[in-house]
């Protein structure tokens, strides 16, 4: 754990943020390589890239703020405390969709392809964001009940958890991530159809979380069902049902041929 970098005079700078920024650049890197390749103009992928993490930061703050609703009334210049983190990442994807939608209808951009390509390159950035959750002990998981796991002595952590080894979720999350784009990068020369990375990644990502949610351990992510349904977990069903459902849809459209 290691919240603070380094030191600029006064001013701290935190590794959340520096892996946030690192993520992100290497995300855009390959989404531009990418775009080259499949013949999309690699400037407006960039722009679009840039767009979409301040577009989707926001959303993922609000969700946070949501989740935390009652703490927040009661402070309210806290929810700018965005270098603490609090970020809920479905909160991201939600707003940034339709942002995305329109960027592509207004560009001329193909959907499906751009969908394709932000799929793969994803991950990796999420990846950088969930190592900067361990640099701050946020998103913590819970007590092992044994002698391994992280000890996490930070403010962010449940009190009742302090000092005690921890699921390092945050690990478990990033390990994933980075497994889902080595998959998702394989996975781009084979798709039947425009679209498919996308919805692969929604389902794989969304069953990821699902299963690392059973080892959190900070309640302050919200839950739908107190203690049984987190605000991630039921999100991510309603994920995997469009996902399926859409998939089924845009498989059948391909099967028919190009005329469909």
């Amino acid at each position: 754990m290691l919240p603070i970098l380094f030191r600029i005079g006064d001013f701290p700078v935190h590794s959340y943020g520096v892996l946030i920024a690192a993520g992100f650049l290497l995300c855009v890197w390959l989404s531009k390589r990418e775009a080259a390749r499949i013949g999309l103009p690699g400037e407006r992928i960039v722009d679009l890239g840039f767009w979409s993490l301040l577009v989707g930061m926001l959303g993922a703050r609000i969700l946070f703020i949501i989740t935390r609703w009652s703490y927040f009334r009661e402070y309210p210049l806290e929810m700018f405390y965005v270098w603490e983190g609090g970020l809920v990442f479905y909160g991201g994807p939600i707003v940034a969709l339709p942002f995305h939608l329109w960027y592509c209808r207004k560009y001329a951009l193909p959907v499906r392809k751009v969908l394709d390509l932000a799929a793969v390159a994803i991950p990796i950035a999420h990846a950088f964001g969930r190592l900067g959750c361990l640099s701050a002990g946020c998103c913590h998981g819970k007590a092992t009940g044994g002698s391994w796991g992280i000890i996490l002595n930070s403010e962010l952590v449940e009190p009742h958890l302090r000092g005690i080894p921890l699921h390092p979720t945050q690990i478990y999350e990033a390990a994933s991530l980075f497994g889902l784009f080595f998959y998702l990068a394989w996975r781009r020369h084979r798709k039947k159809f425009d679209g498919e990375l996308a919805l692969t990644y929604v389902i794989a990502y969304s069953i990821i979380r699902s299963v690392i949610e059973i080892f959190r351990g900070d309640s302050i992510r919200g839950f739908v069902i107190d203690g049984w349904l987190s605000t991630s977990q039921f999100i991510s069903v309603l994920a995997v049902v469009a996902a399926i459902v859409a998939w089924i849809s845009m498989k059948q459209t391909a099967e028919r041929g190009p005329s469909a």
